[in-house]
């Protein structure tokens, strides 16, 4: 079976999308008789192994991603990668050249609804914008022959909007890499933090979803005795004194050490669709404090963590202090039994080729009308 992938969510600083890929790539590899191609944009036309890129717009201020704008090379490329199965990571150009390579080769399409489009642009542009996107999805999505959520609230919404064939799929961890033996004794001295200060983490872009500023009041309200690093591009400078910040994308081996040597993280995202550096921090043995929404209220269970009301950093403070005031180090322990029983990259990965398996043993593809 030869499995393409295509999508404009990949950039040197992008996350869990890229992610999920290359877990893919990589556990697919060891399969007998299944190759992959990754089919991205980047500035030039490329092929390099089963790696393949396409020109595109490089987005102002984007970190790195790039815009298709045109369909055709995208659609003629799938088609002459011949796959038996397309999956498309994103709800743009690249999906409605997806399902037209699809309708052209007789294959199954894939849709993965990794980000929630409709509630991120209504966030900054009002529900008008809100309303038209949600249609715009549902037209899209209802088009693939199989739809997959990261998470049980996604696929509802996709349910909701008359989105048909959804499953949730899970995205999972590198339990080798994300492990709590990563934790460096040394680490909060490297860093300039007190070894006495209690250590909270965020890692991840500054994003507007991502609620940076409920973590600084949080601190605020926190006080002296806690400590919050933040790492990631684009974070402001501007911090109360009890927190610092490493303003740069921050490598794989780097946030696993950094995770493992903190105490917990603290989390105020309220539209993640799976909450990947959640997963990663528990299967550090890291405990959660996070908002209760989104994603991170199915993700994150009782006895790993403590969730809170959203956009409220009163409420954040009393969840930190309350996680403290228990065994944080037991509530880690059960934060990694729990990642290893359920995101598990090798379980999760099977699982999804055994639903392609099945897709291309039944499906009939899709028409596909024409895209706006």
């Amino acid at each position: 079976m030869h499995i393409a992938d295509v999508t404009m969510f990949y950039a040197p600083a992008s996350g869990g999308v890229r992610t999920y890929l290359h877990a893919k790539h990589r556990v697919f590899s060891h399969l007998p008789e299944v190759r992959t191609s990754l089919l991205v944009p980047g500035a030039e036309r490329d092929s390099l192994g089963n790696h393949h890129t396409l020109p595109a717009l490089r987005l102002p201020l984007g970190q790195g991603y790039r815009f298709p704008m045109r369909g055709a090379a995208w659609r003629d490329t799938l088609i002459d990668l011949k796959p038996d199965l397309i999956e498309a990571g994103d709800p743009y150009v690249t999906a409605w050249s997806a399902l037209e390579a699809g309708q052209r080769l007789g294959v199954p399409v894939v849709g993965f609804y990794h980000s929630d489009l409709p509630r991120l642009m209504g966030d900054r542009f009002g529900r008008y914008v809100e309303r038209r996107l949600n249609r715009y999805v549902a037209d899209l999505y209802s088009q693939f022959d199989s739809v997959l959520a990261p998470c049980n609230a996604m696929a509802n919404r996709l349910r909701g909007w008359g989105v048909d064939n959804v499953r949730v799929q899970p995205l999972g961890v590198d339990l080798t890499q994300f492990n709590p033996q990563q934790r460096d004794p040394t680490f909060r001295l490297s860093m300039g933090i007190p070894a006495d200060k209690k250590l909270l983490i965020f890692v991840g872009r500054n994003s507007r979803e991502k609620n940076i500023d409920i973590l600084l009041a949080t601190m605020r309200q926190l006080g002296s005795d806690y400590h919050l690093l933040l790492m990631g591009p684009g974070m402001p400078h501007h911090v109360p004194s009890n927190v610092t910040i490493v303003d740069r994308c921050c490598g794989a081996h780097e946030v696993a050490k950094a995770l493992a040597s903190s105490d917990a993280l603290l989390h105020a995202g309220t539209r993640e669709t799976f909450g990947l550096v959640a997963q990663e921090a528990m299967a550090s043995g890291t405990p959660i404090v996070a908002a209760r929404a989104g994603a991170l209220a199915e993700n994150v269970p009782l006895g790993a963590g403590i969730l809170c009301r959203p956009l409220d950093p009163v409420a954040m403070a009393d969840a930190c202090a309350a996680l403290f005031s228990n065994d944080v180090a037991a509530s880690g322990r059960y934060a990694r039994r729990y990642v290893e029983r359920h995101f598990n990259w090798d379980g999760v990965m099977h699982s999804l080729f055994e639903h392609y398996q099945s897709l291309c043993h039944s499906s009939q593809p899709h028409a596909v009308s024409q895209h706006p």
